[in-house]
């Protein structure tokens, strides 16, 4: 049976039942997903009853014996328990005593019991258990997803983002959910100290000041915002968000000259599809289906890429925009070759060849 996605894996729980199946596979490169499906799973298997229903271990430090008696304790107080076990990729696929007992076990799993496997991110499955429970593949949400998904979490920790902060935070963090969730409990954190009461279950709203305060990022001063004026050719504004976007924490050149070179990249395909003839009508289409097809990494919404993709790609020639990619490479090797680096230097010298022939070209 094909692995179960996020949504086929949230539609098969039911509110209010135990989950439909006894042994669970999560794998996937997204930890966090994976980490969200390990609490639904046992809440919906042992709610209440988690102090005394629920086992965590890792595989490393489990023999075949304690794998045995983990599985088949009996609930306490409950109809079932839930055991998980982490680090599934230490076990390896070679015979060893414990993964025969595992895989003894899933032929025939105790029915009162709720087994979940995790795999680390990066790592493959393996294929004999993957067979023998109900694997979830659990990858990267797409872009589109991300403010969702940041939406639900805040509630989850008891507060609310207004649609500017969520998308300020958006685009000062992008859109690993690690570092999403890392900030968003911060936020929460700083709610519980404030000493402020407040109403049980309301979640307490989140300002944009709060999150610039806490990110260190101001409102149109965002990675983004530098890569909208350079592909728009507002040279003075690109080179006046060079240093702010430099000074916020984990930024550096090369990440900014990688996000540029994904945009470049984009817009000269945008351009490239102009100089066929495809009206600018159907550019956003064309260039969001390959975008889903390619799932270039650190893009806000890939509609809105696209959209803006088709529209940059009318101020520029096809011959700029290789030329402007040249260029963007020329920069990247040189920040990371150069033995002392002027990443404001290199960067702002960069987007200024942006405007210089900043005209019509479409």
């Amino acid at each position: 049976m094909a692995a179960l996605t996020l949504d086929a894996l949230l539609r098969s729980l039911k509110k209010g039942a135990p989950p439909p199946e006894t042994v669970y596979l999560l794998y996937g490169d997204e930890d966090v997903l994976k980490d969200e499906a390990v609490r639904m799973l046992v809440d919906a298997a042992v709610g209440s009853s988690r102090d005394f229903n629920l086992d965590v271990r890792y595989a490393s430090d489990l023999s075949p014996e304690s794998f045995h008696a983990l599985v088949n304790t009996p609930p306490m107080l409950a109809e079932h328990r839930a055991v998980v076990i982490r680090g599934m990729e230490q076990l390896g696929k070679r015979k060893t005593k414990l993964r025969d007992e595992l895989l003894r076990y899933l032929a025939t799993p105790n029915p009162t019991t709720l087994l979940v496997l995790v795999v680390a991110a990066g790592e493959e499955p393996d294929p004999d258990i993957i067979r023998a429970s109900t694997a979830a593949r659990l990858d990267a949400l797409a872009a589109e997803r991300v403010p969702r998904w940041l939406q639900h979490r805040a509630t989850t920790l008891g507060v609310t983002l207004s649609l500017d902060a969520a998308d300020l935070l958006l685009k000062a963090v992008g859109n690993d959910l690690t570092t999403l969730s890392r900030e968003l409990e911060k936020l929460a954190s700083l709610g519980e100290g404030s000493g402020a009461p407040r109403a049980p279950r309301v979640p307490r709203p989140v300002t944009v000041e709060e999150i610039s305060s806490l990110v260190g990022v101001r409102r149109h001063e965002t990675i983004f915002d530098l890569i909208d004026a350079a592909l728009e050719r507002r040279a003075a504004r690109a080179v006046q968000l060079v240093e702010p976007v430099l000074e916020q924490a984990g930024m550096s050149g090369v990440k900014i000259l990688s996000l540029l070179g994904t945009h470049l990249v984009g817009t000269a395909l945008a351009r490239s599809e102009r100089d066929r003839g495809v009206h600018s009508s159907r550019l956003p289409d064309i260039l969001y289906r390959q975008m889903q097809a390619v799932r270039p990494y650190g893009m806000r919404s890939y509609k809105e890429e696209a959209a803006r993709w088709g529209a940059w790609s009318a101020l520029w020639t096809a011959r700029e925009l290789g030329d402007a990619l040249r260029a963007a490479l020329a920069a990247d090797n040189a920040l990371k070759t150069a033995t002392v680096s002027d990443d404001r230097g290199i960067v702002t010298q960069l987007v200024l060849g942006f405007a210089k022939l900043n005209q019509e070209a479409a």
